[in-house]
């Protein structure tokens, strides 16, 4: 098996494009996220202020009506669009065309969810990054993948990915499968974990950044948002994931001395991304 291309400076410096000066809010992209249900919208908060301090121009939320209040006043820069429902997604309809959606934060695991996530994927067509509850919603339903399309993003972590490869005996054997699962349906793999690693195919990524201050609740609805919002701003999948999990293990290096791994929380990867933002302009010039 090939060995894994680390995702280090050099990489970076590879696939990161300079912010133009003379750019506005129409052309940063637009990005949707989906997700939330009644005791869970925190998750849907982290993600979508993670997307805008990424880098996008507009986040968008889709959530149950039971999150309006508390997403308008978390976040007033995103906007909402609510489902009918009161505490979880049972139709997922929107007027908006996002260039980038992330699906799955808090999002439950109701059957009227379910096939919600379903009608989407049918017609969707729009780039794709899978997380938390959907990815356990086409765990339970496998023979949704081949509604995929091809570079779809998906962030599982390790319970996650057993789920959909099923278990396994060694981190040899775990490589092997994903490598497969990967190939057989055409997804870009975010095995999160220490350290990430990204699977394409059958070439890997083996993130460089990060620590086990990132062990807490929430830093992977904060992932989701990054890298929806990469991918809004018109980068390409495998670059996207990349660029991403860089960006949000940095956050923790930057932040460990301040912080300590006991106090580090999911709120901290974002108040950290614009330093991290600041390393990578400084590694550019």
């Amino acid at each position: 098996m090939m060995n894994p291309i680390y995702i280090d400076q050099n990489e970076i410096l590879k696939r990161y494009k300079q912010p133009d000066k003379f750019t506005h809010k129409g052309i940063q992209g637009h990005a949707l996220i989906i997700g939330g249900s009644y005791g869970k919208m925190g998750a849907v908060c982290l993600s979508s202020k993670a997307c805008l301090k990424t880098g996008c121009g507009l986040v968008t939320v889709f959530i149950p009506k039971c999150g309006y209040d508390i997403l308008q006043i978390a976040i007033p820069e995103v906007m909402v669009v609510t489902d009918n429902q009161e505490k979880f997604i049972s139709d997922i309809t929107f007027e908006i065309t996002p260039q980038a959606i992330g699906i799955g934060p808090g999002l439950g695991l109701e059957i009227e969810t379910q096939q919600a996530v379903y009608k989407l994927l049918k017609t969707n067509k729009i780039p794709l990054v899978i997380d938390a509850d959907a990815l356990n919603i086409l765990a339970k339903n496998k023979e949704w993948f081949p509604l995929l399309h091809p570079k779809t993003i998906i962030t599982p972590h390790p319970k996650e990915l057993e789920r959909l490869i099923g278990k396994w005996n060694s981190e040899e054997e775990k490589r092997t499968k994903t490598i497969t699962f990967s190939k057989q349906y055409n997804l870009i793999i975010v095995m999160k974990g220490a350290p990430t690693r990204i699977i394409d195919g059958d070439t890997s990524y083996e993130n460089t950044t990060g620590n086990a201050a990132l062990a807490t609740a929430g830093t992977g609805d904060v992932l989701t948002g990054m890298i929806t919002s990469l991918l809004a701003q018109s980068y390409e999948p495998i670059s996207a994931a990349i660029l991403g999990v860089y960006l949000h293990g940095l956050t923790a290096d930057i932040a460990l001395p301040e912080t300590g791994y006991q106090s580090f929380i999911a709120s901290d990867v974002i108040s950290n991304i614009g330093k991290a933002f600041l390393s990578l302009e400084n590694l550019s010039k």
